[in-house]
């Protein structure tokens, strides 16, 4: 009787730990489903890829790109409120993709890129005046031709960098002055060349990965300070430290973007076109997967912010260039009605 007794006790504290178990497992799967992507309105006009994309407050703004067809020039706002586009005054220059774009105050600025219809790298560069809605020339980039860089700024400043200039991979970066129309450059960027690099923003930092060099997915992350302008190394991408699942940030062409005080790395390619998404939370240092893009994959979007709010669209999954658009709500969980 006391064996039996001693058998049934044993039975009971197994039976809790397995449940435990099983409860922390489904907690830990809750974690990494945690993520909801909602449908938002699709872009009125030709899919594409490699437009260039900045915001200011509410409004998105997107322009130039690739259909698979044409490079094409024109230029919209997405409004986030809304959930609407306009279309506004067509970029000025020859038609292009893989351009850069940043905002400084209400100002916006677009340039460099690639025209395949005259296999060659652009240098030009524009603004554009929201508030009357034209263009107007500025000086041509101080790297001179460039296309797949990456594009950043301040509140007082613009920052370019990185890319191929038709002969090979960049890793050097130059500083935009709108008093005076000039570029300058900067030092201190201790990383690899590449192309097809992603950054994002949280408050005055500037954080910089992936990207292609040599045919290699790069695994180095950068930190840029805009208040000092230096750049630090942070720990790698696939570092052992991480789990080995980390390796799969690594990418080309993806979009980045930040919500809340954390970064998001979404979609790209490494051997074929992803939809995984990434977030990154600077004071513990870590990356964490979350729900995975909820419509095709892709490379080559554009991506919208306000800081709170951010929205991914547009793209292409080898041949087939999309119009679609959608918005992420890290913190929720995945609604398969809502996309």
């Amino acid at each position: 009787m006391k064996q039996l007794q001693e058998n049934k006790l044993v039975f009971i504290i197994a039976l809790g730990l397995l449940t435990l178990t099983l409860s922390c497992s489904s907690d830990d799967d809750d974690d990494d489903d945690l993520g909801n992507w909602t449908k938002r309105s699709q872009f009125n006009a030709e899919p594409r890829s490699s437009a260039a994309s900045f915001s200011v407050d509410n409004v998105g703004y997107m322009g130039t790109g690739y259909d698979g067809d044409d490079y094409l020039n024109d230029f919209w706002q997405y409004y986030m409120d809304g959930d609407a586009w306009q279309q506004l005054a067509d970029f000025p220059g020859i038609e292009r993709s893989s351009a850069v774009a940043f905002v400084i105050g209400d100002t916006g600025y677009l340039g460099t890129g690639f025209n395949g219809d005259i296999n060659d790298e652009l240098s030009d560069f524009y603004k554009y005046d929201i508030a009357t809605n034209t263009w107007t020339p500025i000086a041509d980039f101080g790297g001179a031709l460039r296309r797949g860089a990456v594009g950043f700024s301040t509140n007082d400043f613009g920052y370019v960098g990185t890319g191929y200039d038709g002969d090979g991979d960049k890793k050097d970066f130059w500083k935009y002055d709108p008093l005076t129309d000039t570029w300058t450059e900067l030092f201190g960027f201790g990383g690899d060349k590449r192309r097809e690099a992603t950054t994002f923003k949280i408050d005055n930092k500037v954080y910089l990965c992936t990207g292609i060099n040599n045919g290699i997915y790069l695994n180095d992350f950068w930190v840029f300070d805009t208040s000092d302008e230096v750049w630090n190394p942070l720990i790698d991408l696939d570092d052992e430290d991480y789990d080995d699942d980390n390796i799969g940030i690594l990418r080309a062409s993806a979009v980045g973007f930040s919500i809340g005080g954390r970064g998001y790395i979404a979609c790209g390619e490494q051997y074929g076109v992803k939809k995984t998404v990434w977030e990154y939370t600077p004071e513990t240092k870590m990356w964490d997967e979350k729900l995975s893009f909820e419509r095709h994959a892709r490379q080559d979007a554009v991506s919208f912010e306000n800081g709170e709010r951010a929205f991914v669209s547009l793209g292409r999954n080898g041949t087939l260039y999309l119009d679609d658009a959608m918005e992420f709500f890290p913190f929720q969980e995945e609604d398969e009605d809502d996309n």
